[in-house]
């Protein structure tokens, strides 16, 4: 294995430039904090760049910097541009905040026995393109289709808002019950898998609230459509949208408990209540 190479806080670099030691200590410290976020060890970095764990440390000690060679290939692997690892800009670009949702079919796998397999997926394909139309509908982006889920997501002005109003629209359009789950935090959204054959993915947080919120909707809701606190707190107008009260939710796989809310599927009781009529 290759020893790393690298710049170190007193060697020029190819503009000309020499890099100052606090220059050098504050990559150390963003590649440690993507690291951190990422779950990986100084090993599992130096292994993937075929470098050695003691280059690794040395980065985040400060004591030198990777050569413009090992940051591509590092820069990727922590899901970050070059760009923000060198310190042009304050965050990732690969993170943004989004609301997910994560759609499921209930008992879909029953119902492919009774069918045939042929038979099911044909009508799964009707259901899924009816749930796929609530989110375009409201200008989500649906990601992928797993089995008889759907996961998507929104960005940008009052994506909480679409989110749900796409969920409930998708719960009116398919007679079938479908369970919904709604998870608003910060989203990785790009390729994932052999270059061959990669195929889009959409991980982080608010993917983990939506698929928590859809597993506990099966048990402990009635329209088996449920949001995340993060979700509901950010709703430009809670009145306008049918939200049950907060309700802690436990797992019994050890998955960290959180607040989580039923979505009614009865229109909301209006904000200003009609006068009297003559």
């Amino acid at each position: 294995m290759d020893t790393a190479p690298f710049l170190s806080a007193s060697t020029s670099n190819a503009s000309g430039h020499t890099g100052t030691a606090a220059g050098v200590r504050r990559i150390g410290d963003r590649i440690r904090e993507r690291r951190e976020a990422r779950r990986l060890t100084q090993q599992d970095l130096a292994s993937t760049l075929q470098i050695s764990a003691q280059a690794v440390s040395k980065w985040e000690r400060g004591e030198n910097a990777p050569d413009i060679a090992t940051l591509v290939a590092l820069s990727r692997l922590l899901g970050v541009s070059t760009d923000w690892l060198l310190g042009a800009n304050r965050e990732s670009q690969e993170l943004f905040e989004a609301s997910v949702l994560v759609s499921d079919i209930a008992g879909f796998y029953a119902r492919m026995e009774r069918m045939g397999v042929h038979n099911a997926m044909a009508w799964l394909n009707g259901r899924h393109y009816q749930i796929t139309e609530a989110v375009l509908r409201h200008d989500g982006v649906p990601v992928k289709y797993v089995g008889d889920s759907l996961i998507s997501f929104f960005a940008g002005v009052e994506h909480r808002d679409r989110a749900l109003r796409a969920a409930l629209l998708a719960r009116e359009m398919v007679a079938e019950p479908v369970r919904i789950g709604l998870g608003t935090g910060l989203v990785y959204y790009g390729t994932v898998g052999h270059p061959d054959y990669a195929d889009r993915a959409l991980e982080g947080e608010g993917v983990f609230l939506a698929w928590q919120a859809e597993t506990w909707s099966k048990r402990n809701t009635q329209s088996l459509v449920a949001a995340s606190a993060s979700l509901v707190s950010g709703l430009s107008d809670l009145h306008a949208f049918p939200v049950g009260e907060g309700q802690q939710a436990a797992f019994d796989d050890g998955r960290v408990s959180t607040v989580l809310h039923e979505i009614g599927l009865a229109p909301a009781v209006p904000k200003h209540p009609a006068g009297p009529t003559a």
